[in-house]
C-alpha cells in the first residue's frame, strides 16, 4: 500500500485549491497515508521545497481562494535536467504518487514525471474550463459569479448614463466564462472565440434596441476572441478595447470598455467549487491507492470519474452551442 503522497498547485492559481488540498491531506489522513506538500509549482519542486503537511496544516482553508502551496512558472523543469532533479527530490523526499492540481500546463508536467517513473493523478483547477473530459474545472464556477456580478454593476452605470459597455473577461482561447457570464448577466452581445460574429451583426443589435427604446447595451467579450475588426482598428491590442472602438466609430453611441482581469481569478470559492474540489481531492487519493498512474479527476453528469491523462489533453473540449443561440436569442429585444 502507497504510505507518502505529495500534492502541488501549479499554473495560474484558481478559488477552490486550498479546499482540493485540504481533501487530499484528510483523506489520505484517514487511510494512514503521510502527505508532502510542495510549494510554488515545479519550480519549488527543483528548489526541494518540500514539507510534511498535516490535517492541521489546512485547518480554515476550505474557504480561502488562491493556494496555499504558492504557485509559480519554471522554465528549468522544461529541461531534461530539471526534470530529473524533480524526480531526484521526489524519491529522496519519499513520495510513491503525485496529486497535481492545475490545468493542461500542469498536466504535461505531471507526464513528464510519469514517463520518469512517478505515479500521477492530476485534479482540473482553472478558471477557464477549457480542459477536456470533465464537464467542470475548479475554480470556474467562482469566476463565474464574480463575472456576473461585475456585469450587474456595470449595468447600473450603463442604463443611468444610457452607453454601451464592453466587458472583457478571461478564458484564453476557451470562450466558456463569456459564454455562461454573459448568459447569466444578460448581455446584449457575447463574443467568444469558438464562434465567429460579424461586429457589423452587434452593431446592428444595438441599433435596433436604440430603436426599441433601449439606449443601453452590455457586450462581453471573451480575451481570446480575435474578429475581423478592420484595419483602422487592429493596431489595439486588447479585444474589448478592438470591439469598443468599432462600435463607437459604427454608431456614435458613448462606448465605454472595462476589463476585469485577476479580479476573476480572487475571492473565496463558491459553494460549488468547495464541494467540487473537496469530491475531486478523495478521488485523486483512492486513485493513488489502487496503484493508479497517468488519470485526471473530472466530473461528468455530477458523477466524479477518472480518466487517462494523455487521453484527455489529447481531446479539444467542444463549447455547448446551445448555450449560445439561448443567450442570443433572450437578448433579441
Amino acid at each position: 500500500m502507497i504510505r507518502r503522497i505529495g500534492v502541488v498547485t501549479s499554473g495560474g492559481d484558481a478559488p477552490g485549491m486550498n479546499a482540493a488540498v485540504r481533501a487530499v491531506i484528510r483523506t489520505a489522513e484517514n487511510y494512514g497515508i503521510s502527505v508532502m506538500g510542495i510549494m510554488r509549482g515545479y519550480h519549488g519542486l527543483i528548489r526541494n521545497e518540500i514539507f510534511e503537511l498535516t490535517p492541521r496544516s489546512v485547518a480554515d482553508v476550505i474557504h480561502r481562494g488562491g493556494t496555499i502551496l504558492k504557485s509559480a512558472r519554471s522554465k528549468q523543469f522544461t529541461t531534461e535536467a530539471g526534470q530529473e532533479k524533480a524526480v531526484k527530490n521526489l524519491q529522496e523526499a519519499g513520495i510513491e504518487g503525485l496529486v497535481v492540481i492545475g490545468g493542461d500546463g500542469s498536466f504535461q508536467g505531471g507526464l513528464a514525471l510519469q514517463s520518469k517513473g512517478i505515479k500521477i493523478v492530476g485534479i482540473p483547477a482553472t478558471i477557464d474550463n477549457d480542459i477536456p473530459c470533465t464537464d467542470f474545472t475548479i475554480g470556474f464556477d467562482t469566476a463565474l459569479n464574480t463575472v456576473v456580478e461585475a456585469i450587474n454593476k456595470i449595468r447600473d452605470t450603463a442604463t443611468s448614463h444610457e452607453r454601451v459597455y464592453v466587458v472583457e473577461v478571461m478564458g484564453r482561447n476557451s470562450g466558456y466564462i463569456a459564454l455562461y457570464a454573459g448568459l447569466a448577466g444578460g448581455a446584449e452581445s457575447i463574443l467568444i472565440p469558438e464562434v465567429p460574429m460579424d461586429l457589423d451583426d452587434v452593431v446592428a443589435r444595438i441599433e435596433r434596441s436604440y430603436e426599441l427604446g433601449k439606449a443601453h447595451s452590455i457586450i462581453v467579450v471573451a480575451e481570446g476572441f480575435n474578429g475581423d475588426l478592420g484595419p483602422e482598428v487592429q493596431s489595439e491590442q486588447s479585444p474589448a478595447f478592438r470591439v469598443g472602438s468599432y462600435v463607437k466609430e459604427r454608431t456614435g453611441f458613448e462606448t465605454r470598455v472595462t476589463i476585469l482581469g485577476h479580479i476573476q481569478r480572487g475571492g473565496s470559492p463558491s459553494v460549488f467549487d468547495q464541494i467540487l474540489a473537496s469530491r475531486m481531492g478523495e478521488k485523486a487519493v483512492r486513485l493513488l491507492m489502487q496503484d493508479k498512474s497517468g488519470y485526471m479527476v473530472g466530473i461528468t453528469n455530477n458523477e466524479i470519474n477518472a480518466v487517462g491523462l494523455e487521453y484527455a489533453l489529447a481531446q479539444e473540449k467542444q463549447i455547448d452551442l446551445s448555450f449560445y443561440e439561448l443567450a442570443h436569442m433572450l437578448s433579441s429585444s
